[in-house]
């Protein structure tokens, strides 16, 4: 079934709303607002270069961002659809950093013996869902399904995606999606070191002698219906798939074929095999801008040289999880107002890319478009994108959700086991941070017991998702200042990296990311992962609840009043019931004040223990405990209702 886009908002370096993500006026060349960036260059980057969003001083940027973006969607909805809070509304945002100033404040007054001991409202502030809890806790109704999507730039791509399958199940009358990111210190520090950023902007995705990209910084919330129900939406979403490359941490698959796969699954869904219109991952990196040029010649085989491609990123920077949509609502305009956009950079195209770039935006009639994204741990997501709604709309068949028997990993294997379980060298185990590694061993545990898993896909639940990794990383930032940060670990300040880590060792190619919209995260990622096996978009499923309980979060977790203990929880869902004990009954999670019944608040992975050994009737529940930055005490629940198979 696909869904209509009836209202957004919108925050970016090129402005709020229709301005943030125009696709550009007819005869004019493509807006870049890329500048030197004098925080960037203070904190002394030798690639200072960056598209900030406008946010008051004083103003948390994530935060604040994202607060405009969700009031500007829902101005418009209260104009469209004037009784849309009495509806069933869901909620999935996407993010890479998530409130990363607010947690390099917070890590800079740590090593401070003169700063007082920060409050439960700063260290809350610091958590990856701080931005989400603190804009939709305050809209005063219970949003179900809510999750939070942790995919690196793929994240708000993998949101949108997520909430067509919502409507599609009939969970929700109508989802709110999107993604929101800020540029930080830590994360520009990071992708310098990678040699990912231009020295000499704007970048120029496709055309040779690319040297990387500029990081930039927005927020985007999509109002999303049913298209049946929403006959006056300007843009229709029509496709939606994922895969995972399983090569590499942070390179791309050189032959394209996991972004390809995402390509043809959401096209076929579309029932397209041509295009008006791509808007390209497009980071303007070496590698990466040539294995999707190779996968756009496997999805689009008779028409990738000759289609429009408008790599928007290079215009507005890299908004991290708030690119998918953002670029998105780019193609959503392209396809309103009838042009094909220019695209930024100037040189020669590279002779190997599969791609029309454009030096002026043309008028014409494109009706098509095709949304890829790539990200840390080989993740890849794609959309299609309609102006016109399909003649027909049936939803799609749901399937029953199996469940294996969980494994509990409490202690860590020491790197040299865990290299013989994984399969790897010593020293490419001892590079794995620990929050990887809990994933790992709990992987192999399955692998194991149950046998290969090549193909499933794998996620990860995180309730502090990698801050402990975060806090050595920015610790070396300030003890010897930017320029000297840790290439090796800066790919583990991702939550995607450790599903991204099992991806490589297991050969897991479907679908990767990690949520988590609070300390219920474990549960979360069994609901969210039993709505993608129902929805078809995955066979098989591994999903691991995860926990890196070192000094820093510790801290936080006592200042918050949570009890956070270290440890991993891992269970297999599948849609054969081979090797099942129990049946997914009902799944659900969201943000409310209504939830109290689900029992005391379980942090992160603990709330699975009950799935390990014998699989226990009726409910495994999580709740998050209020306040964690939330307005009126609304907290985060999931819900998964399991009835026990027979044992044979």
């Amino acid at each position: 079934m696909s869904a209509g886009i009836v209202a957004f908002g919108a925050v970016s370096a090129m402005g709020e709303g229709e301005s943030a993500v125009s696709a550009g006026t007819v005869g004019e060349r493509a807006r870049v607002c890329i500048t030197r960036d004098e925080v960037l260059a203070h904190a002394g980057l030798a690639r200072p270069f960056a598209a900030r969003a406008f946010v008051p001083a004083g103003e948390d940027a994530a935060t604040a961002m994202l607060q405009r973006a969700a009031m500007g969607c829902m101005r418009q909805l209260d104009g469209c659809i004037p009784s849309w809070r009495s509806l069933r509304i869901g909620l999935a945002l996407g993010t890479s950093s998530g409130g990363m100033q607010a947690a390099e404040r917070l890590l800079a007054a740590s090593v401070d013996p003169d700063a007082p001991s920060p409050s439960a409202a700063e260290v809350a502030k610091a958590l990856y869902f701080a931005p989400m809890l603190d804009v939709f806790g305050a809209l005063g109704v219970e949003l179900a399904p809510a999750t939070l999507v942790m995919g690196a730039c793929a994240a708000s791509t993998l949101s949108i995606g997520l909430g067509l399958r919502w409507l599609d199940a009939d969970a929700c009358d109508l989802v709110l999606v999107g993604g929101f990111d800020a540029v930080s210190t830590l994360v520009a520090a990071g992708f310098e070191v990678l040699r990912a950023t231009t020295a000499t902007p704007p970048p120029r995705p496709f055309r040779s002698g690319r040297d990387g990209m500029a990081l930039g910084e927005g927020a985007a919330v999509v109002a999303l219906r049913s298209s049946r129900l929403a006959p006056g939406a300007r843009v229709h979403v029509t496709g939606f798939a994922a895969a995972s490359d399983a090569i590499h941490l942070t390179a791309p698959d050189r032959t394209g074929r996991g972004l390809a796969t995402a390509a043809k699954g959401a096209l076929a869904e579309a029932g397209l095999t041509a295009v008006d219109l791509v808007s390209p991952h497009g980071s303007a990196t070496p590698f990466s801008d040539a294995a999707e040029a190779h996968a756009l010649a496997i999805a689009l085989p008779d028409t990738a040289r000759e289609v429009v491609v408008h790599p928007f990123k290079a215009q507005i920077g890299h908004t991290l999880g708030a690119s998918g949509v953002l670029e998105t609502l780019a193609c959503a305009d392209a396809l309103g107002r009838g042009v094909y956009p220019a695209a930024a950079g100037e040189g020669e195209i590279d002779p190997e890319a599969h791609a029309t770039l454009l030096d002026v935006t043309r008028a014409g009639s494109p009706r098509t478009a095709l949304k890829l994204s790539a990200a840390f741990g080989g993740a890849n997501a794609a959309l299609v994108l309609s102006r016109d709604a399909p003649r027909s709309d049936a939803p799609r068949t749901a399937r029953t959700v199996y469940m294996r028997r969980a494994v509990h990993v409490a202690t860590l294997p020491a790197p040299a086991e865990l290299a013989t379980r994984v399969g790897w060298p010593i020293e490419r185990t001892l590079r794995a941070e620990p929050l990887a590694r809990w994933v790992l061993a709990a992987v192999a545990e399955l692998v194991a017991r149950d046998g290969p898993l090549a193909g499933a896909g794998i996620l990860v639940g995180e309730s502090f998702a990698t801050l402990e990794t975060n806090a050595s990383f920015f610790a070396r930032i300030q003890a010897r200042g930017t320029r000297m940060a840790e290439p090796r670990k800066f790919p583990y300040t991702s939550p995607n990296a450790a599903g991204g880590d099992a991806g490589v060792a297991f050969g897991l190619t479907g679908l990767s990311f990690a949520v988590g919209s609070g300390m219920h995260s474990g549960v979360e990622a069994l609901v969210v992962g039993a709505h993608l096996v129902a929805a078809g978009d995955v066979e098989t499923l591994v999903v691991v609840a995860a926990d890196d309980v070192g000094p820093t979060v510790a801290r936080m977790a006592e200042t918050l009043g949570v009890e956070a203990v270290a440890g991993a929880v891992g269970v297999v869902l599948s849609a054969r019931p081979e090797g099942a004990v129990a049946r997914v009954v009902r799944a659900t999670c969201g943000l409310g004040r209504q939830r109290a019944l689900l029992g005391k608040p379980t942090c992160g992975h603990r709330a699975l223990l009950p799935l390990v050994g014998a699989i226990p009737p009726g409910v495994i529940a999580g709740t998050s405990p209020p306040p964690l930055g939330a307005t009126g005490g609304t907290t985060g629940w999931a819900r998964i209702d399991l009835a026990p198979l027979p044992e044979i």
